[in-house]
């Protein structure tokens, strides 16, 4: 069986951290190291850590299923990728016990060629192990929003293995499943949930939020002052952001501290002499940050408590469309601003593109959409009090 593992510090030009694809004997996986070494730290084509151990868990799938087929990964053809990717159809996860999306498959498929992209690049085989095809774009994805800034031709090459994906609009929760989800979240979750839908932060951010970025709210007026801007320091892709909280999420934030994490870290200094509080804001019952992991499983869980289909994402897809049905009923008054663009900002996203999903999933839902804003603002979300 195929395995991960990590780097340890003091060995030279190898990120801390960094996976390691091994094999049943233990023996390192040569190319894949190399093209996850290069991945991770060459100038100009290194990327975040989170993508690269997503690349090294699919990398780790597809070597795992060579290794137990007895196959030598430069050897195959496209017949072997067609077969996992099949495989990857036709049954459920292992992990999970559901079936795979057809979006992971494809972003599967998309690693595992673009390794082998790169190992011929290096010389490490002589062909590639697949081919691509032209497909044909349709006239309605061409007329869609910013679809002029693509003046291309109608025929696109797309990688032979990848099926078709069916579009899967995000979408938004509506304030009577918000009533039903928050009162299944114990503290800090809760919590996290607030901070979620009210500035569409996402997992690595709230589980990276630090108790010392926590703003002062003694001499603000809520009136004049609504929202508090607070720079992250953990973001997707490390790229600098800033997020909008409203004040009376603060001041719930700093109740938190004074009457759950300040207790709870003080408790365990007694119990544990070595115990050293973590920067995070958030803690879990040991004291310890919350992992992304952990947070998801608990918002999984409140989901399937609640009778809900849902995910911690789906408060940052509320946040988005409910902040851009408010920013466009603004624009009508204040012409100057621009919805889409302050959405864009708000949530991070390198390319507009990105959001301008949520501008469909508007006009599909705008009614909706219109009580959940009230949320943005701490209104009917619950003070824990």
């Amino acid at each position: 069986m195929v395995r991960i593992i990590r780097a340890v510090a003091g060995h030279p030009g190898i990120p801390e951290g960094l996976p390691i694809l091994v094999s049943e004997r233990m023996a390192i996986i040569e190319p894949a190291f190399s093209y996850l070494l290069e991945v991770a730290t060459i100038p100009g084509r290194s990327h975040a850590a989170e993508t690269v151990r997503t690349y090294a868990e699919h990398l780790h799938d597809w070597f795992d299923s060579l290794e137990q087929s007895g196959l030598e990964w430069q050897t195959i053809g496209e017949a072997t990728i067609a077969a996992y990717r099949n495989r990857m159809l036709e049954n459920p996860s292992p992990h999970t016990g559901r079936p795979y999306a057809r979006s992971t498959v494809n972003d599967r498929i998309h690693t595992v060629c673009r390794f082998y992209t790169w190992a011929r690049g290096r010389g490490w085989i002589d062909e590639l192990p697949f081919h691509f095809v032209d497909v044909r774009v349709s006239s309605e994805r061409r007329q869609s929003f910013l679809g002029h800034l693509h003046a291309g031709p109608s025929v696109v090459v797309a990688n032979a293995l990848t099926v078709s994906e069916h579009e899967r609009l995000p979408r938004a929760l509506r304030v009577d499943q918000l009533r039903l989800l928050f009162p299944r979240l114990d503290m800090p979750y809760r919590l996290m949930a607030e901070w979620a839908l009210a500035t569409g932060m996402r997992r690595k951010e709230l589980c990276g939020l630090s108790v010392f970025q926590v703003p002062e709210t003694a001499h603000l007026d809520a009136d004049q002052n609504p929202l508090i801007g607070v720079a992250l320091t953990i973001t997707k892709g490390d790229r600098p952001r800033t997020t909008y909280p409203p004040i009376r999420l603060i001041d719930r934030t700093h109740r938190y501290i004074e009457e759950v994490r300040t207790p709870l870290t003080r408790a365990q200094r007694r119990r544990h002499a070595d115990y050293r509080p973590p920067t995070a804001l958030f803690l879990n019952s040991r004291g310890a940050a919350i992992t992304r992991e952990r947070l998801s499983a608990v918002f999984n869980e409140a989901f399937r408590a609640a009778g809900l289909t849902g995910s911690v994402h789906w408060l940052r897809h509320t946040f988005a469309m409910t902040m851009l049905v408010r920013l466009q009923r603004q624009a009508l008054l204040t012409p100057d601003i621009n919805p889409l663009k302050t959405v864009q900002v708000l949530l991070g996203h390198s390319s507009i593109q990105s959001t301008a999903i949520y501008l469909r999933c508007v006009e599909l839902n705008e009614r909706e959409l219109a009580s959940s804003i009230a949320y943005l603002y701490g209104e009917l979300i619950p003070d824990g009090r």
